[in-house]
């Protein structure tokens, strides 16, 4: 939860460590994070930056609507009890709100909040791109080499071709986000249920709604056509991906 604001463990630092080697091949034009301590400067984000080959001095930003989910009176206690709060009430996990925790709309309406965002940003770069530069000009500022993404063997060819706006292309902006698992895990849920994401075919069910492993990486490529705000193009090439823990 978010009351419970303590920094990363031993293990949590392995964790960082091994995801930053994962993904130091990848330059990344933005970093956000939530503004917990296990997520932001000294934790996750920090050491994943400062084990990039190409923006250790990258600034990370931090954003309040990537916290972790409110459990109100259940944060700091065991996930038992809060599976047994949810009994009593007759409801079961993660529906269930814990007094003055919050709901699973609130978490996914902060998700949409900064999603636009994100794709108001995206849109402002492009613009100012073509302004100053023109189109063209963007190659020489991010090569193929630095958008071969390492998990690309876990994908198939389909959701990395050119045709579907894969890595082969030169892209607006390439942003790693840093958060929770029972935020991210609805964020995915909004991406699916309101935006129609495109999934991995081999994705099951129960994969889509488990809590990411500490450290997995999900991927996604969005496209806004003509700077459509609103008609993003969504396709998930993996999904809380763990190869290298």
């Amino acid at each position: 939860g978010q009351g419970v604001n303590e920094p990363l463990s031993a293990t949590g630092f392995r964790q960082a460590d091994a995801a930053g080697l994962f993904l130091s091949n990848v330059k990344f034009t933005h970093v956000f994070s939530s503004d917990l301590l296990r997520a932001k400067q000294a934790s996750t984000a920090a050491t994943i930056l400062g084990k990039n080959k190409f923006c250790k001095d990258l600034e990370i930003k931090c954003d309040t609507r990537l916290r972790e989910r409110k459990y109100g009176v259940a944060e700091g206690r065991p996930l038992t009890d809060l599976k047994a709060m949810a009994k009593a009430a007759g409801e079961q996990c993660p529906s269930f709100t814990p007094s003055g925790g919050e709901t699973l709309d609130e978490v996914r309406e902060r998700a949409r909040d900064f999603f636009e965002f994100l794709c108001q940003l995206a849109v402002e770069l492009e613009q100012k791109e073509q302004d100053v530069h023109g189109a063209a000009s963007r190659s020489s500022e991010i090569s193929e080499e630095q958008l071969v993404f390492p998990w690309t063997n876990h994908c198939s060819e389909a959701e990395l071709s050119s045709d579907n706006g894969g890595a082969s292309k030169i892209l607006d902006a390439n942003i790693l986000v840093v958060s929770h698992g029972a935020y991210m895990r609805n964020w995915i849920g909004y991406f699916v249920s309101d935006l129609n994401c495109t999934l991995p075919t081999n994705l099951t069910k129960s994969q889509l709604s488990s809590v990411s492993p500490n450290t997995g990486v999900s991927h996604f490529i969005i496209k806004l056509e003509n700077g459509n705000l609103l008609k993003p193009e969504i396709i998930c090439v993996c999904l809380n991906q763990d190869s290298h823990l």
